[in-house]
Protein backbone atom coordinates (compact mmCIF):
# COMPACT_ATOMS: atom_id res chain seq x y z
CA UNK A 1 0.00 0.00 0.00
CA UNK A 2 2.84 2.43 0.58
CA UNK A 3 4.10 1.81 -2.95
CA UNK A 4 0.97 2.65 -4.11
CA UNK A 5 0.56 5.84 -1.88
CA UNK A 6 3.95 6.55 -3.06
CA UNK A 7 3.18 6.45 -7.14
CA UNK A 8 -0.19 8.37 -6.56
CA UNK A 9 1.93 10.94 -4.31
CA UNK A 10 4.70 11.47 -7.11
CA UNK A 11 2.35 11.62 -9.43
CA UNK A 12 0.58 14.83 -8.36
CA UNK A 13 4.13 16.71 -8.37
CA UNK A 14 2.80 20.49 -8.79
CA UNK A 15 2.27 21.80 -12.67
CA UNK A 16 3.45 24.99 -11.74
CA UNK A 17 5.03 27.09 -13.43
CA UNK A 18 2.73 28.31 -13.36
CA UNK A 19 1.45 31.40 -12.79
CA UNK A 20 3.56 31.94 -15.03
CA UNK A 21 5.44 28.70 -15.08
CA UNK A 22 4.94 25.78 -17.43
CA UNK A 23 7.04 26.46 -19.94
CA UNK A 24 9.98 28.92 -19.22
CA UNK A 25 10.87 32.37 -19.53
CA UNK A 26 8.67 34.97 -21.90
CA UNK A 27 7.03 31.32 -23.03
CA UNK A 28 4.90 32.36 -20.24
CA UNK A 29 2.31 29.78 -18.67
CA UNK A 30 0.44 29.96 -16.06
CA UNK A 31 -0.29 28.36 -12.74
CA UNK A 32 -2.14 25.30 -13.00
CA UNK A 33 -2.70 24.10 -9.44
CA UNK A 34 -2.32 20.57 -8.68
CA UNK A 35 -3.47 17.16 -10.36
CA UNK A 36 -3.69 13.57 -8.65
CA UNK A 37 -2.37 14.35 -5.39
CA UNK A 38 -5.41 12.77 -3.15
CA UNK A 39 -4.79 10.01 -0.44
CA UNK A 40 -5.47 6.81 -1.92
CA UNK A 41 -9.34 5.73 -0.07
CA UNK A 42 -7.76 2.63 1.08
CA UNK A 43 -4.93 4.56 3.71
CA UNK A 44 -7.21 6.17 5.74
CA UNK A 45 -10.89 7.15 5.45
CA UNK A 46 -10.23 9.99 8.15
CA UNK A 47 -8.23 11.90 5.77
CA UNK A 48 -10.81 14.19 4.14
CA UNK A 49 -8.34 16.78 3.07
CA UNK A 50 -5.39 17.69 1.68
CA UNK A 51 -3.27 20.86 1.53
CA UNK A 52 -0.60 21.77 -0.72
CA UNK A 53 1.93 24.75 -0.15
CA UNK A 54 4.84 24.71 -2.82
CA UNK A 55 6.97 26.81 -5.03
CA UNK A 56 8.79 27.23 -8.51
CA UNK A 57 11.46 29.41 -9.55
CA UNK A 58 13.25 29.90 -12.36
CA UNK A 59 15.45 32.53 -14.08
CA UNK A 60 15.17 32.52 -17.60
CA UNK A 61 17.49 34.52 -19.72
CA UNK A 62 18.59 32.51 -23.12
CA UNK A 63 17.06 33.85 -25.80
CA UNK A 64 15.74 31.44 -29.13
CA UNK A 65 14.57 31.50 -32.51
CA UNK A 66 12.68 28.01 -33.34
CA UNK A 67 15.17 26.22 -32.00
CA UNK A 68 18.62 27.86 -32.42
CA UNK A 69 19.74 29.68 -29.77
CA UNK A 70 20.70 33.57 -29.99
CA UNK A 71 23.94 33.30 -27.69
CA UNK A 72 24.97 36.82 -29.66
CA UNK A 73 22.22 38.22 -26.68
CA UNK A 74 24.23 37.05 -23.92
CA UNK A 75 26.96 37.47 -25.40
CA UNK A 76 26.63 41.43 -26.13
CA UNK A 77 24.94 42.14 -22.53
CA UNK A 78 21.34 42.59 -24.92
CA UNK A 79 19.45 39.66 -23.16
CA UNK A 80 16.12 40.26 -21.23
CA UNK A 81 16.49 38.28 -18.16
CA UNK A 82 13.40 37.22 -16.04
CA UNK A 83 13.35 36.30 -12.25
CA UNK A 84 10.02 34.05 -11.72
CA UNK A 85 9.20 32.71 -8.73
CA UNK A 86 4.89 31.87 -7.76
CA UNK A 87 3.52 29.85 -4.62
CA UNK A 88 0.63 27.82 -4.98
CA UNK A 89 -1.88 27.11 -2.04
CA UNK A 90 -4.07 24.14 -3.16
CA UNK A 91 -6.98 22.43 -0.89
CA UNK A 92 -8.44 19.63 -2.23
CA UNK A 93 -11.94 17.63 -0.05
CA UNK A 94 -12.02 13.80 -0.88
CA UNK A 95 -16.01 13.18 -1.41
CA UNK A 96 -15.50 9.39 -1.84
CA UNK A 97 -13.26 6.64 -2.75
CA UNK A 98 -13.37 8.00 -6.33
CA UNK A 99 -14.46 12.31 -6.24
CA UNK A 100 -12.96 14.88 -4.51
CA UNK A 101 -13.16 18.65 -5.26
CA UNK A 102 -9.79 21.23 -5.36
CA UNK A 103 -9.50 24.74 -5.34
CA UNK A 104 -5.86 26.15 -6.11
CA UNK A 105 -4.58 30.04 -5.08
CA UNK A 106 -1.20 31.07 -6.73
CA UNK A 107 0.58 34.22 -5.55
CA UNK A 108 3.34 35.71 -8.26
CA UNK A 109 6.50 37.04 -7.62
CA UNK A 110 8.54 38.48 -10.90
CA UNK A 111 10.91 40.76 -11.67
CA UNK A 112 12.05 41.57 -15.46
CA UNK A 113 15.52 43.06 -16.11
CA UNK A 114 15.69 44.23 -20.29
CA UNK A 115 17.42 47.32 -21.92
CA UNK A 116 15.00 47.49 -25.09
CA UNK A 117 11.73 48.17 -23.27
CA UNK A 118 14.00 51.36 -21.65
CA UNK A 119 14.96 53.83 -24.87
CA UNK A 120 14.23 51.62 -27.99
CA UNK A 121 12.78 53.58 -30.79
CA UNK A 122 12.39 52.17 -34.42
CA UNK A 123 15.15 49.19 -33.48
CA UNK A 124 17.64 51.93 -31.92
CA UNK A 125 18.15 51.96 -28.16
CA UNK A 126 19.99 56.02 -27.55
CA UNK A 127 20.16 55.29 -23.87
CA UNK A 128 21.60 51.85 -23.76
CA UNK A 129 20.60 51.44 -19.96
CA UNK A 130 18.89 48.23 -18.14
CA UNK A 131 16.45 48.56 -15.86
CA UNK A 132 13.91 46.57 -14.25
CA UNK A 133 9.94 46.20 -13.56
CA UNK A 134 8.43 44.04 -11.30
CA UNK A 135 4.91 42.32 -10.94
CA UNK A 136 3.51 40.86 -7.43
CA UNK A 137 0.27 39.44 -6.31
CA UNK A 138 -2.32 37.23 -6.82
CA UNK A 139 -2.61 35.07 -9.77
CA UNK A 140 -5.64 33.51 -11.59
CA UNK A 141 -7.64 31.41 -9.47
CA UNK A 142 -8.56 27.63 -10.39
CA UNK A 143 -11.32 24.92 -9.12
CA UNK A 144 -11.72 21.58 -10.74
CA UNK A 145 -13.49 18.18 -9.85
CA UNK A 146 -12.05 14.72 -10.04
CA UNK A 147 -12.67 11.87 -10.68
CA UNK A 148 -10.77 8.38 -10.37
CA UNK A 149 -12.49 6.14 -13.80
CA UNK A 150 -11.50 2.73 -12.25
CA UNK A 151 -12.54 1.80 -8.92
CA UNK A 152 -9.91 2.13 -6.75
CA UNK A 153 -10.70 -1.10 -4.06
CA UNK A 154 -10.43 -3.20 -7.17
CA UNK A 155 -7.19 -1.37 -9.17
CA UNK A 156 -4.85 -0.92 -6.58
CA UNK A 157 -1.84 -2.02 -8.89
CA UNK A 158 -3.25 1.12 -11.36
CA UNK A 159 -5.82 3.91 -11.76
CA UNK A 160 -6.66 6.78 -14.03
CA UNK A 161 -8.35 9.96 -13.13
CA UNK A 162 -9.80 12.57 -15.16
CA UNK A 163 -10.12 16.52 -13.73
CA UNK A 164 -12.31 19.42 -15.29
CA UNK A 165 -12.05 22.24 -13.92
CA UNK A 166 -12.40 26.36 -14.50
CA UNK A 167 -9.94 29.17 -14.54
CA UNK A 168 -11.47 32.05 -13.30
CA UNK A 169 -9.43 36.18 -14.46
CA UNK A 170 -8.50 37.13 -11.19
CA UNK A 171 -5.12 37.73 -11.78
CA UNK A 172 -4.38 41.62 -12.86
CA UNK A 173 -3.67 41.30 -16.61
CA UNK A 174 -2.88 45.22 -16.90
CA UNK A 175 -0.11 45.33 -13.87
CA UNK A 176 1.95 48.30 -14.59
CA UNK A 177 5.28 49.75 -14.07
CA UNK A 178 7.70 52.03 -14.89
CA UNK A 179 9.22 52.07 -18.47
CA UNK A 180 13.06 53.95 -18.59
CA UNK A 181 13.57 56.70 -21.34
CA UNK A 182 10.38 56.63 -22.93
CA UNK A 183 8.70 59.54 -22.44
CA UNK A 184 10.18 63.52 -23.63
CA UNK A 185 13.72 64.18 -22.34
CA UNK A 186 14.08 60.65 -21.45
CA UNK A 187 11.47 60.56 -18.90
CA UNK A 188 9.85 57.57 -17.51
CA UNK A 189 5.89 56.63 -18.28
CA UNK A 190 3.85 53.90 -15.89
CA UNK A 191 3.24 51.30 -18.67
CA UNK A 192 1.74 47.79 -18.83
CA UNK A 193 4.59 45.22 -18.06
CA UNK A 194 5.49 42.29 -20.51
CA UNK A 195 3.17 39.80 -20.91
CA UNK A 196 5.69 37.43 -19.38
CA UNK A 197 5.48 38.67 -15.87
CA UNK A 198 1.56 39.62 -15.90
CA UNK A 199 -0.03 38.20 -12.96
CA UNK A 200 -3.13 37.03 -14.79
CA UNK A 201 -4.18 36.23 -18.60
CA UNK A 202 -7.77 38.00 -18.54
CA UNK A 203 -9.15 34.62 -19.98
CA UNK A 204 -12.03 32.73 -18.37
CA UNK A 205 -10.65 28.96 -19.36
CA UNK A 206 -11.72 25.57 -18.84
CA UNK A 207 -8.85 23.09 -17.65
CA UNK A 208 -8.99 19.09 -18.29
CA UNK A 209 -6.66 16.73 -16.75
CA UNK A 210 -5.59 13.09 -16.95
CA UNK A 211 -3.48 11.33 -14.18
CA UNK A 212 -2.81 7.90 -13.87
CA UNK A 213 -0.16 5.44 -12.30
CA UNK A 214 0.36 2.02 -12.67
CA UNK A 215 2.64 -0.03 -10.27
CA UNK A 216 5.38 -2.27 -12.27
CA UNK A 217 6.51 -4.22 -9.26
CA UNK A 218 6.51 -3.67 -5.27
CA UNK A 219 9.05 -1.09 -5.53
CA UNK A 220 8.98 0.36 -9.47
CA UNK A 221 6.21 2.48 -10.71
CA UNK A 222 4.95 4.82 -13.94
CA UNK A 223 3.16 8.00 -13.68
CA UNK A 224 1.28 10.12 -16.18
CA UNK A 225 -0.28 13.59 -16.39
CA UNK A 226 -2.12 15.78 -19.06
CA UNK A 227 -3.12 18.93 -18.30
CA UNK A 228 -4.76 21.59 -21.32
CA UNK A 229 -6.50 24.84 -20.60
CA UNK A 230 -8.61 25.91 -22.90
CA UNK A 231 -8.93 30.02 -22.89
CA UNK A 232 -12.01 30.71 -25.65
CA UNK A 233 -11.18 34.38 -25.35
CA UNK A 234 -8.57 35.82 -28.29
CA UNK A 235 -7.32 38.97 -26.66
CA UNK A 236 -7.94 40.30 -23.39
CA UNK A 237 -7.72 44.48 -24.38
CA UNK A 238 -4.57 45.23 -23.13
CA UNK A 239 -1.86 47.01 -24.65
CA UNK A 240 1.17 46.21 -25.34
CA UNK A 241 3.65 49.06 -26.44
CA UNK A 242 5.00 46.97 -28.85
CA UNK A 243 4.45 49.53 -31.83
CA UNK A 244 6.45 52.04 -30.03
CA UNK A 245 9.17 50.08 -30.27
CA UNK A 246 8.66 49.12 -34.06
CA UNK A 247 6.35 49.96 -36.60
CA UNK A 248 6.71 46.89 -37.78
CA UNK A 249 5.26 45.55 -34.79
CA UNK A 250 1.54 46.74 -35.31
CA UNK A 251 -0.03 43.87 -35.43
CA UNK A 252 0.90 42.64 -31.93
CA UNK A 253 -0.28 45.98 -29.74
CA UNK A 254 -2.69 44.08 -28.09
CA UNK A 255 -2.38 40.96 -25.66
CA UNK A 256 -3.66 37.69 -26.67
CA UNK A 257 -4.99 35.55 -24.67
CA UNK A 258 -3.53 31.73 -25.48
CA UNK A 259 -3.89 27.89 -24.19
CA UNK A 260 -1.95 26.20 -22.28
CA UNK A 261 -0.86 22.99 -22.22
CA UNK A 262 1.75 20.22 -20.22
CA UNK A 263 2.71 16.02 -20.23
CA UNK A 264 4.80 14.67 -17.72
CA UNK A 265 5.40 10.60 -17.51
CA UNK A 266 8.15 8.36 -16.02
CA UNK A 267 9.05 6.15 -13.69
CA UNK A 268 9.60 6.26 -9.92
CA UNK A 269 11.30 4.23 -7.43
CA UNK A 270 10.28 3.33 -3.52
CA UNK A 271 12.23 2.38 -0.44
CA UNK A 272 10.96 3.40 2.86
CA UNK A 273 9.23 6.84 3.22
CA UNK A 274 11.48 7.83 -0.02
CA UNK A 275 10.24 7.71 -3.55
CA UNK A 276 12.87 9.09 -6.42
CA UNK A 277 10.95 9.56 -10.27
CA UNK A 278 12.79 10.29 -13.43
CA UNK A 279 10.82 11.32 -16.75
CA UNK A 280 10.14 13.59 -19.64
CA UNK A 281 8.26 16.61 -19.43
CA UNK A 282 6.69 18.48 -22.49
CA UNK A 283 4.87 21.92 -21.71
CA UNK A 284 4.10 25.07 -24.10
CA UNK A 285 1.78 27.23 -25.51
CA UNK A 286 0.35 26.41 -28.87
CA UNK A 287 0.38 28.31 -32.16
CA UNK A 288 -3.72 28.15 -32.53
CA UNK A 289 -5.93 27.67 -29.61
CA UNK A 290 -8.47 25.18 -29.66
CA UNK A 291 -11.60 27.14 -28.99
CA UNK A 292 -11.77 31.10 -30.44
CA UNK A 293 -9.20 32.95 -31.99
CA UNK A 294 -5.09 33.57 -31.98
CA UNK A 295 -4.41 36.52 -32.92
CA UNK A 296 -3.09 39.35 -31.33
CA UNK A 297 0.48 38.95 -29.24
CA UNK A 298 1.71 36.14 -27.71
CA UNK A 299 4.90 34.39 -27.79
CA UNK A 300 4.06 30.45 -28.31
CA UNK A 301 6.44 27.73 -27.82
CA UNK A 302 6.97 24.59 -25.93
CA UNK A 303 10.56 22.96 -24.08
CA UNK A 304 11.01 19.49 -23.23
CA UNK A 305 12.85 18.62 -20.12
CA UNK A 306 13.90 15.80 -18.31
CA UNK A 307 12.86 15.77 -14.79
CA UNK A 308 14.58 13.85 -11.46
CA UNK A 309 11.73 14.48 -8.54
CA UNK A 310 12.09 13.12 -4.56
CA UNK A 311 9.74 12.86 -2.19
CA UNK A 312 9.61 11.89 1.83
CA UNK A 313 6.52 10.44 3.25
CA UNK A 314 6.11 11.21 7.35
CA UNK A 315 2.90 10.10 8.35
CA UNK A 316 0.30 12.97 7.33
CA UNK A 317 2.75 15.47 5.91
CA UNK A 318 4.86 14.50 2.76
CA UNK A 319 7.62 16.36 1.32
CA UNK A 320 8.57 16.45 -2.57
CA UNK A 321 11.30 18.64 -5.36
CA UNK A 322 11.78 18.37 -8.92
CA UNK A 323 14.24 20.15 -10.98
CA UNK A 324 12.90 19.53 -14.75
CA UNK A 325 15.94 20.09 -17.03
CA UNK A 326 15.48 21.85 -20.30
CA UNK A 327 17.17 19.59 -23.54
CA UNK A 328 14.89 21.28 -25.81
CA UNK A 329 13.39 24.82 -26.13
CA UNK A 330 11.45 26.06 -29.36
CA UNK A 331 10.34 29.55 -29.72
CA UNK A 332 7.02 28.39 -32.97
CA UNK A 333 6.30 31.57 -35.64
CA UNK A 334 2.99 33.22 -34.15
CA UNK A 335 0.20 34.40 -35.88
CA UNK A 336 1.56 37.77 -35.98
CA UNK A 337 5.10 36.44 -36.96
CA UNK A 338 3.15 34.48 -40.20
CA UNK A 339 1.46 38.02 -40.76
CA UNK A 340 4.53 39.63 -41.17
CA UNK A 341 6.50 37.48 -43.31
CA UNK A 342 6.64 37.36 -47.17
CA UNK A 343 7.75 34.51 -49.54
CA UNK A 344 11.46 35.60 -48.99
CA UNK A 345 11.69 36.44 -45.37
CA UNK A 346 10.19 34.08 -42.99
CA UNK A 347 9.78 36.36 -39.56
CA UNK A 348 10.25 34.29 -35.96
CA UNK A 349 10.32 36.36 -32.67
CA UNK A 350 12.49 35.06 -30.11
CA UNK A 351 12.27 34.18 -26.36
CA UNK A 352 14.08 33.53 -23.40
CA UNK A 353 14.09 30.11 -21.80
CA UNK A 354 15.40 29.11 -18.58
CA UNK A 355 17.83 26.06 -18.08
CA UNK A 356 16.11 24.45 -15.23
CA UNK A 357 13.15 25.16 -12.99
CA UNK A 358 13.05 24.23 -9.51
CA UNK A 359 9.91 23.09 -7.73
CA UNK A 360 9.37 22.25 -4.40
CA UNK A 361 6.31 21.61 -1.71
CA UNK A 362 5.02 20.46 1.00
CA UNK A 363 1.67 18.68 1.50
CA UNK A 364 -0.65 18.14 4.75
CA UNK A 365 -3.46 15.46 5.31
CA UNK A 366 -6.00 15.69 7.63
Amino acid sequence: MNKILSTIFLSGFFLMAGIHVYAQGCVALRGNGTACVMTHPDEDHADKWIFNMGGRYFKSYKHFKGREEQKERVELGTEVINHQTAVDFTLTRILDDRWSVMIDVPLLFNARSSLYEHGLVNGRNNFNERHSMHSYGLGDIRIAVYRWLLNPRKSARGNIQAGLGIKFATGDYDYQDYWYNVGPNGAKELRTVDQSIQLGDGGTGISTEINAFYNISRRFGSYFNAYYLINPREQNGVRTYRETLSPALANEGIMSVPDQYMLRAGLTYGAGNFTASAGARLEGIPVHDLVGGSGDFRRPGYVWSVEPGVAYRLKKVSLYASVPIAFVRNRTQSVTDKERSTPTNKVNGDAAFADYVVNAGVSFRF
